[in-house]
């Protein structure tokens, strides 16, 4: 069996089960965040939680990494991969790669690409803003000056910075929810960049097949 072959069968044996670490991780990194009342047996079993997360990451990653042989070509070519293993505010974005397979293995898939890519997005823009969120909330909430006090006002914030609007009435004070928001502008215009350009193909295909059935001469 060749390595491409048993590289593709680990793949899709892992998709589920790390889609499912994905959704544990958030989860767990939520109740620490929202409920800093929980007692320490709590506090501590989500902490386990997230690490375990991490460690099914890092395994998946250095497997994947083994069967195929490509050492650091790896990491140039599975970018997004060590992105996640590296950023923990990423790894919720593996459920993506669930929905992706999960269309994949049907036969005619359910949505077309612009549809498909209109999805992705949504979805990508919902992780990646509630995670941002909860990252920002954690670092902002007990900042001196700072102006995110609540998890609404950082769920605002980051509403307002992935559509790029920026309203400026809550910003992040401390260095790392600085960064976070660096983070979040920069997948804000991936995001709005591919809707964009996926509406905008759409239209034109759909002038072009008008002016195809339109008469000559007309």
């Amino acid at each position: 069996m060749t390595d491409d072959s048993r590289q593709a069968r680990w793949e899709n044996r892992t998709e589920a089960p790390l889609a499912m670490a994905s959704m544990l991780f958030l989860a767990a990194y939520a109740v620490r965040v929202l409920a800093p009342g929980l007692p320490e047996v709590w506090k501590d079993l989500c902490l386990a939680l997230t690490l375990a997360a991490w460690a099914a990451f890092a395994v998946d990653y250095a497997v994947r990494w083994r069967l195929s042989g490509q050492r650091l070509r790896f990491v140039r070519s599975h970018w997004l991969d060590t992105l996640v293993l590296a950023l923990p505010l990423l790894r919720p974005l593996r459920i993506v790669r669930l929905y992706d397979a999960v269309q994949r293995r049907n036969e005619a898939p359910r949505l077309t690409l612009h549809a498909r890519v209109i999805a992705y997005a949504g979805i990508c823009a919902l992780l990646l803003g509630f995670a941002a969120s909860l990252a920002v909330y954690q670092q902002e909430q007990s900042a001196p000056d700072a102006t995110i006090r609540t998890f609404g006002d950082s769920v605002w914030w980051a509403c307002t910075t992935l559509s790029t609007v920026g309203y400026g009435d809550a910003t992040p004070v401390t260095p790392v929810g600085r960064l976070i928001a660096v983070g979040l502008m920069f997948c804000g215009l991936a995001l709005l960049g591919a809707v964009t350009g996926s509406f905008s193909s759409w239209l034109l295909q759909i002038f072009t097949r008008g002016d195809e059935k339109r008469p000559p001469g007309s």
